[in-house]
């Protein structure tokens, strides 16, 4: 089988089923795993300038050039069309959930019925960590790596046990941050940050991790929708963890990010303000978000969980009190 993936997510799970081999095309920001980075490029950024780590313009202004090109109705993605049927794919992956991570659903189906072969096309699109999993069945079967798929989905939920587990027999006083009051729920509250201008908290699956890792999400909403808020609803919602995960980032430009904006992080009265590689382990809905369910147990419950699985990145308390006392 040959196989070409224009969504990120779906290609680390395509490599994690053992069918990694049948991957022949592939798009402009898989990275992961490294083999990924060799496979034919059958997309390109249409905002190159705005692509992460490019040209070094701000969070707004990235989120004004994809808003202004929605606006229009022109794809953030490119397919190089040529490039795709030149492979001769039996199977694309796709992605019907998020316009701003993919190309058109509707144009790879278009394309797909024009080719000689007329591939299938599989969308994947969860919203719930609970169908991130089922998503892992879907392609298995599509692939014939069933076995692979069911030891996957058993190593997934073992490792979603185990994080479950120690966080519900987690002592009140183990996890409040220092100097917390008590809550009723006995859990700290989390607010998990996708964007930072405008501010986006983090929807579909992001909330349930963090309850998952024995937190209260404070603005997130399961199964739903990033959406945008106002610094003044962060302040509100009065966290005492925030975690910087911006889309597609990874920890180093999501510590910039919080830098960049101190004086309104230290405004909310967070504990704690920490930044994580949002692109690997929360933004992507594939294998990896086991990953970032343990990350956040560490961020959470640091005596409970002391080894961090990927980087974790303190925005110095210094630093927020120094924001503090200048606004």
């Amino acid at each position: 089988m040959r196989i070409v993936s224009l969504v990120p997510h779906a290609t680390e799970l395509l490599f994690a089923l053992g069918v990694g081999e049948q991957v022949v095309g592939v798009t402009h920001e898989c990275d992961y795993p490294p083999r990924a980075e060799q496979l034919e490029r059958v997309t390109r950024d249409a905002l190159p300038a705005c692509a992460p780590g490019g040209a070094g313009l701000t969070s707004a202004q990235i989120d004004e050039a994809v808003r202004e090109r929605t606006r229009r109705g022109e794809a953030i993605y490119e397919l190089d069309e040529r490039a795709l049927a030149a492979l001769e794919p039996d199977l694309i992956v796709t992605q019907a959930l998020c316009p701003v991570c993919a190309v058109s659903y509707e144009e790879v189906v278009e394309l797909a019925r024009a080719l000689p072969r007329c591939p299938r096309v599989i969308a994947l699109d969860p919203h719930t960590l609970g169908e991130t999993l089922a998503d892992v069945t879907t392609l298995a079967a599509a692939t014939g790596s069933e076995r692979a798929g069911e030891r996957l989905l058993a190593e997934a939920r073992a490792r979603i046990a185990r994080v479950r587990s120690a966080s519900r027999v987690s002592p009140q006083a183990a996890h409040e941050p220092a100097g917390a009051a008590a809550r009723p729920s006995g859990r700290p509250r989390v607010a998990a940050l996708e964007w930072f201008d405008p501010v986006y908290v983090a929807g579909h699956w992001t909330p349930e991790l963090i309850e998952l890792a024995g937190a209260e999400d404070v603005l997130g909403e399961a199964g739903e929708p990033s959406r945008v808020v106002s610094w003044e609803e962060l302040v509100s919602a009065e966290p005492q963890i925030v975690v910087a995960m911006p889309c597609g980032w990874d920890a180093a430009r999501a510590r910039a990010e919080a830098d960049a904006h101190a004086e309104q992080l230290a405004a909310s009265g967070a504990q704690r303000v920490v930044a994580v590689n949002g692109g690997a382990y929360f933004s992507r809905p594939g294998p990896r978000l086991i990953e970032g369910l343990e990350l956040l147990a560490h961020i959470i419950h640091p005596d409970l969980f002391a080894e961090a699985p990927a980087e974790v990145l303190e925005v110095p308390l210094g630093a927020v009190a120094s924001a503090r006392g200048g606004a």
